[in-house]
């Protein structure tokens, strides 16, 4: 896929036609695209005994022949094309419309463990949470609100049965 993550990108169609966003994940199993502001959808968190009732905003994917990059020199939408360095062998992106190279963007890179032992112990914090991305952090999954001072300030709560109040 010719977009990366951190690219500058105009979208071509749909309810967000003429916005710019920079791309947050690239999905290129799907050939899809999520972009910062764009495609937001609402997420309805039903509430608990524990907490409020949510509603949390997200970006949708789009697809990504629904995007263009912007040209780094002219600012407007353009193609994108691939040269390759005869010296070095190195592949690089260019703006078809412009000429001008098109930078990669610089993401957070995680740090590589330097030992096994740091890779298996890595690996074993980082155990994706079976919840969907927006109940992640909420009760149940493990993390608590309170934080390093260990105090639970959730409110507590008696239950009685329904039959013992006379209904």
């Amino acid at each position: 896929m010719k977009i990366h993550n951190g690219d500058l990108v105009v979208i071509n169609t749909g309810k967000d036609k003429g916005k710019q966003g920079t791309v947050l994940r690239v999905l290129e199993s799907k050939n899809r695209v999520v972009v910062e502001g764009i495609n937001m959808r609402v997420r309805h968190i039903k509430k608990t005994a524990q907490s409020a009732g949510q509603r949390i905003s997200y970006e949708a994917s789009i697809h990504a022949s629904n995007v263009q990059i912007l040209d780094p020199k002219t600012k407007k939408p353009t193609r994108i094309g691939y040269k390759v360095d005869p010296k070095t062998g190195k592949k690089t992106r260019f703006a078809k419309a412009s000429g001008e190279v098109i930078v990669k963007a610089v993401t957070k890179a995680a740090k590589t463990p330097k030992t096994p032992k740091e890779a298996k112990a890595k690996k074993a914090d980082e155990m994706p949470s079976k919840n969907s991305f927006w109940k992640r952090g909420e009760k149940g999954s493990g993390k608590t609100e309170a934080g390093a001072s260990g105090v639970d300030n959730t409110p507590n709560v008696i239950q009685t049965a329904h039959r013992a109040q006379g209904g």
